[in-house]
């Protein structure tokens, strides 16, 4: 056949080459028909493939690997026109560089793996994330080519190991199994605030005197029951409240080695719920000599009085009569300044110089009696602290006309009618509860009892839970009255209502005033 076109032969015509009569017959097909392979392999055969190279034959989409041994003659003829496989350039269907490309199906393609995610780095160590390694990128494909199935060893951009697997991961901590940042650590609670610091004073300068003791009264060896202690302090639990008594020298007295004129008394008679709390405030005459000796004998003559009567007083107040109660403990006050002013006479002393105010308390055991009775004669004062603020009990004093009470049997009188019988002793005297004199039988006309210097103060009222009943004497009462901030800081020290230990008693009570340096005597009740 003749060569087509005005082309000139080259190496890469192998049109040409095939037909060319110089060119040996490849022989008749290995089969009995002249296939389209075998004219393939005849013409593989006619243009220099070398030995034991596998050809490829593709159909549509199909591919046969298939390996054609090429005989020794063939590769002769080859090298004779000086054509072979590292000088001819390939044909389309061949590999580049004159070797086989055996073409397999393509394996679909493995997914990516998903990188795993990045530990948590630690607070002081960042641990960088794994980098996935980069895709390859294939080898431009000519238009005439079909796409790439195999790997081609030739192929500068073929990559035949597998890609490596990623790092192993560094091993996570436990607390970082949360991708999400690890949430703050809660603040950690508000510190309780200092309590304030104690104050010792009041007012805008302190006392002038110092606040403890420094000199001790004069003793004299024949009479040391006379001596009386700088502080006194007590206290008790009953029914539904709790009490607190303190007594103590005023810095003047400290200061000077005076006797403290103050006297307390608490004194329980009877017991279980009929038993009688009795606390007694007395202070003697300011600037008279045994000012200490006539308040302890009030403080005393009244506790005897109120003890002897303890039964009877104890069921008046649980059964609330009041108008009993209040000419009763009259009557016994009455007698009590009748035996000071008799004192006085054996002392050779005026009765306004061994005199004494007082003032008391009597409270009952009983769980369910919530009466509270204050009765004396004198100065000082009652207050009450209830929705933290102070009120001012004090009673009114009455009028002249009012200041004598009218006798009380079983209190100190003469019994009359039904009691007569009970009260006489078998030979028909009359014994009188308090000061235990026999009387002849008969009408009998007592001489009246001199009134006191002051008159007689009475009071009963209901505690609510919460309350605190606060008894002073004089040296606490004018400071609550005149310095304001001092009734303040009280109160605000019991407004839990919880009744102080009796060291911090002690010193709520010991909490000064300048300008007030006079002995100090307070009794608290706590209502639960």
């Amino acid at each position: 056949m003749s060569q087509q076109g005005d082309r000139p032969a080259t190496t890469d015509d192998w049109w040409g080459r095939l037909y060319d009569e110089s060119a040996r017959d490849t022989g008749p097909a290995g089969t009995p028909d002249d296939t389209i392979d075998e004219r393939f392999d005849s013409a593989a055969d006619t243009l220099g493939g070398g030995d034991d190279v596998p050809s490829t034959r593709t159909y549509g989409h199909a591919v046969d690997a298939i390996a054609v041994d090429d005989d020794e003659d063939d590769a002769g003829d080859d090298e004779d026109e000086g054509v072979g496989p590292a000088t001819r350039p390939s044909a389309w269907w061949e590999s580049r560089g004159g070797h086989p490309v055996t073409r397999a199906p393509a394996p679909a393609p493995a997914p990516a793996p998903e990188p795993a995610p990045a530990p948590a780095p630690e607070p002081s160590v960042p641990t960088p994330a794994p980098v996935a390694p980069a895709p390859l990128t294939p080898r431009p494909r000519a238009p005439w080519e079909p796409p790439p199935a195999a790997f081609d060893p030739t192929d500068p951009a073929a990559d035949p190991t597998p890609p490596p697997p990623p790092p192993p991961a560094a091993p996570r901590d436990p607390r970082a199994a949360d991708p999400r940042p690890p949430a703050p650590a809660p603040p950690p609670p508000p510190a309780a605030p200092a309590p304030a610091a104690r104050i010792s004073h009041v007012g805008d300068s302190p006392p002038t005197y110092e606040a403890e003791p420094t000199a001790l009264p004069a003793a004299d060896a024949e009479e040391l029951d006379q001596l009386v202690a700088d502080t006194v302090l007590d206290g008790a639990r009953y029914g539904t409240y709790t009490l607190r008594a303190a007594s103590l020298r005023g810095d003047s007295a400290r200061y000077r080695g005076e006797p403290r004129r103050d006297a307390l008394l608490t004194a329980r008679f009877g017991a279980g719920p009929g038993a009688l709390v009795l606390v007694a405030v007395a202070t003697g005459a300011r600037a008279t000599e045994g000012a200490h000796l006539s308040a302890a004998d009030a403080c005393r003559w009244i506790g005897g009085a109120v003890g002897r009567s303890h039964s009877r007083l104890a069921e008046d107040i649980r059964a609330g009569r009041r108008g009993d109660l209040k000419s009763g403990l009259h009557r016994l006050t009455d007698r009590t300044y009748g035996k000071l002013r008799a004192r006085a006479a054996e002392l050779g002393r005026d009765p306004e110089e061994y005199t004494a105010s007082l003032r008391c308390l009597l409270l009952s055991a009983d769980p369910d009696c919530r009466t509270r009775v204050f009765f004396g004669v004198g100065g000082g004062g009652l207050f009450r602290l209830r929705d933290g603020a102070w009120q001012d009990l004090e009673p009114l004093v009455p009028e002249p006309s009012e200041i004598r009470g009218a006798p009380v049997v079983g209190y100190g009188s003469v019994p009359t009618g039904a009691h007569a019988a009970t009260e006489q002793t078998p030979d028909g005297d009359r014994l009188t509860m308090d000061l235990e004199i026999t009387k002849a039988p008969g009408p009998l006309v007592e001489e009246p009892v001199p009134p006191p210097p002051e008159p007689f103060r009475f009071r009963a009222s209901v505690a609510r839970p919460g309350d605190t009943l606060l008894l002073t004497s004089v040296g606490l009462a004018e400071p609550l009255r005149g310095v304001p901030a001092l009734g303040d800081e009280l109160a605000a020290r019991w407004a839990d209502g919880e009744p102080p230990g009796l060291a911090t008693y002690l010193a709520d009570v010991a909490l000064r005033a300048k300008g007030y340096a006079d002995d100090r005597t307070a009794v608290g009740v706590w209502e639960a």
